[in-house]
């Protein structure tokens, strides 16, 4: 083979090639090759644009904290290897269909993706990303669909009264869609004093849990502490629920039962993505729940949310600093533009 026709099949092959973070053992991350097939008759091939960390998720993965009976019910869609480790684990990716379907090729789509920068999936598993939604924003798609879902299982009402204690990714995303409800009153909770400008932001009320008003119709609680769930249930007036959409993986935690629980008749309701709630499992499947999240992205107050981005390289360092609480912030993103370079 001359030397021109061998600089050729190797670049061929770096082109065919990706990269992918894996967690090789809980706590230590790294970088892997991956070879991808030619995408066949309805598949996409994407070139990853960017991609996010699901901040809570994806830390209790890093730590190897999925417990055994979990491991089923917590692989995401794309997932290679199996929980505790060696797992590819992911589900927040934004990319550019390079191969497929005419009606696909070219466009910006959101997919159910670990890290990786270039990946083969069935075309029905890209959902495009709508005009007007930058590719920042779009990683935000799985979380604004998770808020969606809660607000199908709440069922909030013209001119309630809520409080969003957590003002993580979820709990910001749930308390911006609850303010636009005519007449809901939001209160946004956490013990960060920082999160009052992202209130603001996202047009709703800040309250530290000591000043949070009480008597609310309705909490929704994403902050996966007990004490989150203490002052959640301490803030419902009579009959009032509390939607709980935190993960704790394998932390054991105490429900306060006693006091008013009972007295009031409190209720805490369990609400998770995984499903399509059911008041409109007849009505929208998966892939209609995550089109409207794209919708509802337009919005630009979601641009609060981003909070910092690392180049893909740096995944490794990045999931450790982030899992051990020195990366702060709310929806940190992956950025592939270095590997495009």
């Amino acid at each position: 083979m001359d030397h021109r026709r061998e600089t050729e099949v190797v670049s061929r092959m770096a082109a065919d090639d990706a990269q992918a973070f894996w967690l090789a053992e809980p706590g230590r991350g790294e970088i892997r090759p991956v070879t991808l097939a030619e995408p066949g008759s309805g598949e996409v091939r994407v070139r990853a644009v960017r991609s996010a960390i699901s901040r809570g998720t994806e830390s209790l993965v890093f730590a190897g904290k999925v417990p055994a009976s979990e491991r089923d019910r917590m692989r995401a869609p794309f997932q290679d290897g199996e929980f505790p480790a060696p797992v590819k684990y992911g589900y927040l990716s934004v990319g550019v269909v390079e191969q497929g379907p005419p009606e696909l090729a070219g466009r910006t789509v959101f997919c159910l993706y670990p890290h990786q920068t270039a990946y083969v999936v069935p075309a029905g598993a890209v959902v495009p990303v709508p005009d007007g939604v930058p590719a920042a924003r779009a990683v935000l798609a799985g979380t604004v669909e998770t808020a969606v879902n809660a607000l199908w299982d709440a069922a909030p009402l013209v001119g309630d009264r809520v409080a969003v204690v957590g003002a993580g990714m979820v709990g910001c995303s749930v308390a911006r869609l609850l303010a636009g409800i005519p007449g809901v009153r939001v209160t946004l909770v956490d013990t960060e004093p920082s999160r009052a400008e992202v209130a603001a932001a996202l047009g709703v009320g800040f309250a530290a849990p000591e000043a949070a008003p009480a008597g609310c119709d309705l909490v929704v609680h994403t902050s996966a502490t007990e004490a989150g769930l203490r002052t959640s249930l301490g803030l419902l007036r009579p009959e009032g629920t509390v939607i709980e959409l935190s993960w704790y993986g394998d932390t054991q935690v105490a429900v306060p039962l006693g006091e008013a629980f009972h007295a009031s008749r409190l209720s805490i309701r369990a609400s998770q993505v995984g499903t399509v709630a059911p008041v409109r499992q007849g009505s929208r499947s998966h892939r209609d729940r995550l089109a409207l999240a794209l919708e509802l992205l337009r919005d630009p107050a979601f641009d609060v949310l981003l909070t910092g981005t690392s180049p893909f390289a740096e995944l490794p360092e990045t999931m450790a600093a982030l899992a051990a609480g020195r990366l702060p912030g709310l929806c940190h993103s992956v950025s592939y533009d270095d590997l495009e370079a």
